[in-house]
């Protein structure tokens, strides 16, 4: 998040994730801390797909923090534009 939060054109990120072997939970976690971290400040809206999905996008949803989950690509890219206008 750091290099691309980095250019200030950027509005929002959208995270799109097919976690197949890796588990959604482990990377929700990963996405969490690293929001965290960062100290992000733009909307984050992050598709999961895969083991564990539902279990990610609760932690996504209830972190508390500027992550919106989404459905399927779709979604996400419908949630992106909202958040930027």
């Amino acid at each position: 998040f750091k290099i691309i939060t980095a250019d200030s054109n950027v509005k929002a990120l959208l995270v799109n994730i097919f976690g197949g072997i890796m588990k959604c939970d482990v990377i929700a976690e990963g996405i969490v801390a690293a929001v965290k971290e960062v100290g992000l400040e733009i909307p984050l809206i992050v598709r999961l797909e895969g083991t564990n999905v539902a279990i990610g996008k609760e932690i996504i949803d209830s972190s508390g923090l500027n992550i919106t989950s989404a459905d399927d690509l779709d979604d996400a890219a419908k949630k992106a534009v909202a958040a930027i206008s």
